[in-house]
């Protein structure tokens, strides 16, 4: 079935209450390719969004293939100060003895959040800006890439010097350094298994040797593969795509880990100097491009309550859009973050609610259109919620055509409705080509292919995606979505052949109408005519009788106190099923297991009377 909503993809978690109690000065920096919001001077904002422009060109440089221009926006907060950062990071880092942070970096499907201290101390000035740029380029891959070599790998390029026309990368860090030097090295076995619930990750002494532990293992790998000539870093990663657990995929691509702990140990201590990399690239810009502008009071609350929102310190982000509405009824992005909530609590009429108030105030919100768009998607609707749900959706690709959910959802949109079926199949071919990590687009990708009634391009696309899928959810999602599309094909298969016997026979038996074969007797059904709508969407609540399977068609009966619906449906793999107050105990058989079952049916009357009508959705209730 389809994807009708895409998760958000959020990190970390929290609660608490800030208020504006005095009046402060904000700045917008807009560059080419971030938007910079400080409480610093104009001169610190332009020269964050410069150093970003910059480490974005090295990047495009030493990864030519990599996409260094994600679809949703990058929103850089640059915080002046400590007092002021703590009122924005993450909850987990505000009890004593957390780990002291100078930046950290927040995605969610519909955006990207760097948070950085501008009075953070450490050897280079603009050593988290780097840091966080590429946890950004990363973040395709961070659900299988294990967090040392995360951390690892943004310590490595945090200490990256840019020239006018060169650029020095993975220089040692000297604190780091110094620290290893003076601790106990965690077992490697522990390094590798550590996660964003680890004490090593959070605590300020554990997560101290975290952090330099993991600058100096991939420091050690990635110059010995640049080195020796070899890719064995590249091998671990294959390794823990495939579900290796990270330590024997170590253990697999980096040999006895007791011999890479001693490796390791003498690497740190070594007295002939580390190396770095040194990269022959222009990396000049011109910041006249740069606009600036003052945010007001409600314009800047508004950025952080909405950054408190996806930093899940939810009763703060209240309470900051409530004195900005009241400041500002108008305000779209408190609309929208007000929209962002309610859906994260699964309240999705009050947010479709408060997204179609933000479509109303300003039509060039690319994500108002996509969010109001996917809410009335999974409530009731008629034709005309339908058309505004498509203009939406293809608002939100006109003011935004990098963003790949807008072109997902649309193509579920056409296809659910059996319309305009290329079209549907190029929108989801763009989502694709946009985010090509993402495997639930490529399972909307098969079931578009099996409503235009292509089933074998429905098995190709699952194959490549179960190559695709990085987590057991993913490699389990995929592959019950290709064993339904094999039954699919296979039955696809199969009526193309009995059609071609029952032709044969028909031509051999002079036009007779009924052949009998080794399955019996088989009617050559007529021709059903052409399904048009009337009215609005119906729901009626009853038990299904008299379910019969023409694969892929199905018809049925409700039988709702008495009264009697026929329904039919043209493909019943693209039909949404979904279960009321149960979890069925297997995967669902629609022509084995309907018979005599309770539930609630969605469905449209045809505009002519002989036509039944069409089947839309199945809940199945206890």
């Amino acid at each position: 079935m389809f994807r009708r909503l895409l998760p958000l993809l959020l990190l970390l978690a929290a609660p608490l209450a800030p208020a504006r109690d005095k009046t402060e000065s904000w700045l917008q920096v807009s560059s080419p390719h971030f938007v910079v919001v400080t409480n610093a001077s104009e001169k610190q904002g332009r020269r964050v969004a410069d150093q970003f422009e910059r480490m974005r060109s090295v990047f495009h440089t030493a990864f030519p293939k990599a996409q260094v221009d994600p679809g949703a926006p990058i929103i850089v907060l640059a915080i002046r100060d400590a007092k002021d950062f703590r009122a924005l990071e993450p909850e987990a880092y505000l009890a004593k003895g957390s780990l002291k942070l100078g930046g950290l970096f927040l995605k969610a499907a519909d955006k990207n959040y760097v948070l950085m201290r501008l009075d953070a101390e450490g050897e280079h000035p603009y050593a988290i800006v780097y840091h966080e740029y590429t946890h950004l380029l990363l973040s395709k891959v961070a659900d299988v890439m294990p967090l040392w070599l995360n951390e690892g790998l943004a310590e490595f390029y945090q200490n990256t010097e840019i020239r006018d026309k060169e650029a020095l990368l993975g220089q040692p860090s000297a604190d780091d350094i110094l620290w290893l030097r003076q601790n106990r090295l965690l077992p490697l076995a522990t390094l590798f298994t550590v996660d964003h619930n680890s004490p090593y990750y959070h605590e300020e002494n554990k997560g101290s040797i975290f952090y330099a532990e993991s600058w100096a293992l991939t420091h050690y790998l990635e110059m010995k593969d640049r080195a020796e000539k070899t890719r064995h870093v590249s091998e671990y990663l294959d390794l823990l795509s495939k579900q290796v657990d990270s330590v024997t995929a170590a253990s697999r691509a980096f040999g006895d880990l007791k011999q890479l702990q001693q490796e390791l140990e003498s690497y740190i201590h070594q007295t002939s100097g580390f190396r770095y990399l040194k990269m022959m690239t222009t990396t000049e810009v011109d910041d006249s491009a740069f606009k600036v502008q003052t945010l007001m009071g409600a314009q800047s609350d508004a950025v952080r309550a909405d950054f408190l929102a996806y930093n899940s310190r939810t009763a703060e982000a209240q309470a900051l859009l409530d004195h900005v509405l009241q400041e500002d009824p108008n305000n779209v992005s408190a609309h929208e973050t007000k929209g962002f909530l309610e859906f994260r609590q699964g309240h999705l009429e009050e947010a479709k609610k408060w997204y179609a108030q933000a479509v109303q105030l300003d039509s060039q919100s690319y994500l108002a259109h996509y969010y109001f768009a996917a809410m009335a998607m999974n409530g009731t609707r008629d034709a005309a919620d339908q058309e505004q749900v498509e203009s939406s959706l293809r608002a939100a690709i006109k003011l935004n055509p990098t963003f790949a959910p807008a072109f997902d959802q649309l193509a579920i949109s056409l296809a659910m409705r059996n319309k305009s079926l290329d079209e549907a199949r190029m929108m989801e071919l763009t989502a694709i080509g946009l985010d090509p990590a993402n495997v639930g687009y490529r399972i909307n990708m098969a079931n578009v292919w099996m409503t235009m009634e292509k089933g074998q391009n429905a098995v190709d696309v699952l194959r490549f995606a179960a190559q695709v899928a990085k987590t057991p959810q993913e490699s389990q999602m995929v592959e019950t979505a290709l064993m339904h599309a094999q039954e699919y094909a296979e039955n696809q298969a199969h009526f193309a052949e009995r059609t071609r016997r029952m032709s044969e026979e028909e031509k051999a038996g002079g036009g007779a109408a009924v052949s009998t074969t080794s399955e019996g007797y088989m009617p050559h059904l007529a021709r059903r005519a052409e399904f048009v709508p009337r009215g609005p969407h119906r729901f009626l609540v009853g038990v299904l009788k008299g379910v019969r399977c023409d694969n892929p068609a199905m018809d049925l009966t409700v039988n709702s106190s008495g009264k009697l619906v026929a329904l039919h449906v043209d493909n019943y793999f693209t039909l949404p099923f979904t279960a009321l107050g149960f979890q069925p105990d297997k995967d669902l058989n629609p022509c084995a297991d309907l018979e005599n079952r309770p539930a609630k049916v969605e469905y449209v009357e045809s505009a002519n009377p002989s036509v039944t009508a069409h089947l839309i959705s199945v809940e199945l209730h206890k």
